[in-house]
Formats: C-alpha cells, structure tokens, sequence
C-alpha cells in the first residue's frame, strides 16, 4: 500500500469513529468538538483527492464559524440531559427502522455496479501547476454562473428574512424608532430652570 493509501484509510477511520461518537456521546459540548473533529477529517480526505479548495472552505466556513456558533448556543443553553433521556426510548424502535433502511439504501447503491472500479476508475494525478481553486473558479463563473447567482439571491433573502424575523414588535421587547430620534426638538429634550424657581419649589416641597 502506498502512503496515500493509509493515509485514505487513517483518515476515514478517524472519520467513521468521530461521526459515531457524535451521535452516541452524552455530554453535547463533546458531541459538537467530535463533529469538528470529523470535519477536519473529511477535510483531509478531500486534500488527498486534490481538492484543496473544498477542504480550505470546509475548515473555515464550518469549523471555524458554523461550530463555534454551535459551541456558544450548546454552552449557553441549559440543557436538561435526563428529560431528554426520557424520550429515547419511546422513539427506539423509530430510529431503529430509520437506521436498517438506510442501511440497506447503502448496502444497495455501494453493492451495484455504478461503483465498481471498472465503471468509476481513480482519475489520474494533475501536474505539479495543476490549481482546484482556479478550476472551480472558471466553472462557477462561466458554465455554472446562472445557478451561482440564483444561489446568491436565495441565501440574501434568507438574510433578509432572519433579519426581519428578529426586529419583530413584542409588548416586553425594548426598541428604538429612528424616525421619532430624528423629529426630537430641542424643547423635548430640554428644560431651563433658573435658580428662583428652583428655591421656589424647594420651599414647596418643604410645606
């Protein structure tokens, strides 16, 4: 076996095992650091097949942003871990035939010949010169760039879908009207006393 080779199957093991840790482990915050690890994994696969650009993007984009935000939320959250253990067993058998049935999904298109090496042979190795990042670039912004901006256009209307959802009016929520900020005079916010009127009421206030 050549070193890429083990290092193929070094990596899909720390990849395999990290994955079931995640979904078997108890404590959510060591759920989530196996999940990171499991994301450097498969980044480390995709540099194995030249795909550095994937990898990179996966590195910072999840581990770096999406999982630390996961982090903060699971570690500010008070999370009650016997109340969730209650429901495991009512939704046991659920899972287990969710389980078996992907399972055979698996077993049906990995077995088939779609997969075989006759039909899906490894492509050979690029040049020394040879950029992932250049070629996507050229297929995004060329063949692909159609369903690229129709991508942009639905990730900002998700943006601007969130941002509408938090600025909603509630009875116990404090906020700020810009308008009425701007038409605020002088005389609302400002009132001149002069010293007379100010003894004047202290020797009311002291009848």
């Amino acid at each position: 076996m050549t070193v890429l080779e083990i290092s193929f199957y070094l990596f899909s093991l720390i990849l395999v095992g990290s994955a079931t840790m995640v979904v078997t482990v108890k404590n959510p915050v060591k759920s989530a650091l196996f999940l990171v690890l499991a994301f450097f994994s498969a980044a480390c696969i995709w540099m194995t097949l030249e795909a550095e650009f994937l990898a990179i993007v996966l590195v910072l984009v999840y581990v770096g942003a999406v999982m630390v935000l996961f982090l903060f939320v699971v570690m500010m959250l008070d999370i009650d871990v016997a109340r969730m253990r209650e429901g495991f067993a009512r939704y046991l058998p659920v899972g287990i035939v969710v389980a078996l049935v992907l399972v055979i999904e698996l077993v049906l298109v990995l077995s088939g010949k779609f997969f075989s090496l006759d039909a899906m042979p490894r492509p050979a190795g690029h040049m020394a010169d040879y950029s992932n990042t250049a070629e996507l670039g050229k297929l995004l912004y060329t063949d692909y760039v159609f369903a690229f901006e129709i991508a942009g256009l639905v990730l900002l209307v998700a943006i601007v879908a969130a941002i509408s959802l938090t600025l909603r009016r509630r009875p116990v929520t404090k906020y700020q009207s810009p308008s009425q900020q701007v038409r605020v005079t002088k005389a609302d916010r400002l009132r001149i006393i002069s010293d007379a009127q100010t003894e004047s009421e202290r020797q009311e206030d002291a009848q």
